[in-house]
């Protein structure tokens, strides 16, 4: 790697808007806003809209599709050609 290119790499807490749920981990990125950890430290904090813990897959509340009936109408609209 060539030094002096590469943005900083630390801890940065991602907080998940929907759910309050916050997971600490470490990324490039950078924010004006800290948020006290558990461990009594002070880490930049990114606000996300979404995450595993909110995301109807992940939390299986996902709604699956009736597409049977979407196959049937282009099978009868172009025939299997």
């Amino acid at each position: 790697m060539k030094p002096g290119i590469h943005p900083a790499y630390g801890p940065v807490v991602f907080r998940d808007s929907a759910s309050g749920t916050a997971f600490l981990t470490r990324s490039t990125i950078t924010s004006a806003k800290t948020v006290e950890w558990e461990d009594g430290q002070t880490y930049p904090v990114v606000d996300v809209e979404i995450s595993s813990a909110s995301h109807p897959f992940y939390t299986g509340t996902a709604r699956v599709m009736d597409t049977a009936g979407r196959v049937e109408r282009f099978e009868r609209r172009y025939g299997g050609r």
